[in-house]
């Protein structure tokens, strides 16, 4: 008598989804049903619930909204990845690629999706990012190919490290010296050189022509 194997089920993948409206996390699991078999979700709305979730259970994919209550999507992505540094990490958000997309890669996601490529590019972003990929839209590729090609960035800000674009938000959020000091443990001695720094990479000379460069380049 012949023995039948039993078809396996296919396995569950696990999304941790930090966004703070519901019909966005709603709209991001509908999407996701349609392109995966098995999936099992867990929903967070700021960094706090984030890290609450991570440390519940092991996820498979974390899907990260940028503009957060309280720390912003940039914090707690450099957060995860202290404390997961293997957890895959699909950036997804209204913010255009050119404000945000480098500084979000460089700090450890394996891909940045804009709200409005979602229901194209949605589940193929994912399928990159769970297989050790990087996903890149073409515009993005092609930027990227540009700037290695010309041995830079293309926009003065991707030319700044991770820490120095967080030190830039909290200055252009209108923060003192000592409040950004205290957020990010740092000494006001630090701060003062990372915006010496942040001033001369961008090539501006004052606070008030950062807080221009930024409002221009839509970075807050």
């Amino acid at each position: 008598m012949e023995q039948q194997l039993q078809k396996q089920p296919p396995p569950t993948l696990r999304v941790l989804i930090t966004e703070d409206h519901a019909s966005t996390r709603m709209g991001i699991k509908h999407i996701l049903e349609e392109g995966f078999p098995s999936l099992c979700f867990g929903e967070a709305a700021d960094e706090a619930g984030t890290l609450a979730l991570l440390a519940q259970q092991a996820w498979d994919l974390l899907i990260l909204d940028i503009s957060l209550p309280g720390r912003s999507g940039v914090e707690v992505l450099r957060e995860v990845k202290q404390q997961q540094p293997n957890l895959p990490v699909l950036v997804y958000s209204a913010h255009r690629e050119n404000e945000f997309a480098m500084h979000m890669l460089r700090a450890g996601a394996g891909g940045y999706l804009t709200k409005e490529r979602a229901p194209e590019d949605l589940c193929r972003a994912v399928q990159q990012v769970l297989t050790g990929g990087t996903y890149l839209s073409e515009n993005l590729s092609q930027r990227l190919l540009g700037a290695m090609k010309s041995g830079g960035s293309v926009l003065l800000h991707e030319n700044l490290t991770p820490r120095e674009f967080q030190v830039l938000r909290l200055i252009v959020a209108g923060k003192t010296g000592k409040e950004v000091a205290e957020e990010l443990g740092l000494s006001q001695k630090t701060i003062s050189s990372f915006r010496t720094r942040i001033l001369n990479k961008l090539r501006l000379g004052s606070t008030a022509e950062l807080i221009q460069y930024a409002m221009r380049e839509r970075l807050f």
